[in-house]
């Protein structure tokens, strides 16, 4: 991949995790498996990953953007832990529309409520 196509990823970084709707899981981890996911596609789109199979550590990687963009990695939390996916879309509502692993044990895309998302970041190169 040359690296004018790495360095802009937002919509390659899409691409790759829609690679993966509707198959099982890609990733080889048994349990919560959807930051395993995130670093995948990153990798596998030419960015370094967190290193890391906690959702959370997503809050910390790449920059802060304050609102949903097709690209950005969306944070959010849930009982029990965290989700990681990609924004692919925003619906009407302003809601992102997030790819990711490990939704009803398997890659889904699927509008989540703004209000479960505490960060938005932009890949590293």
């Amino acid at each position: 991949m040359d690296s004018g196509t790495a360095s802009f990823g937002g919509s390659n970084l899409v691409a790759e995790a829609r690679r993966y709707i509707g198959g099982g899981n890609p990733t080889g981890r048994a349990r919560l498996w959807c930051a395993r996911f995130m670093n995948m596609v990153l990798e596998k789109t030419g960015h370094r990953g967190t290193g890391s199979d906690m959702a959370k550590s997503f809050a910390n990687y790449g920059r802060r953007v304050s609102e949903p963009q097709v690209g950005a990695i969306a944070v959010m939390g849930r009982r029990g832990g965290g989700h990681v996916g990609v924004v692919s879309g925003i619906d009407a509502k302003g809601n992102p529309i997030v790819v990711s692993g490990n939704h009803g044990r398997r890659v889904a895309e699927s509008v989540y409520s703004r209000s479960r998302i505490y960060a938005y970041v932009m890949p590293s190169s």
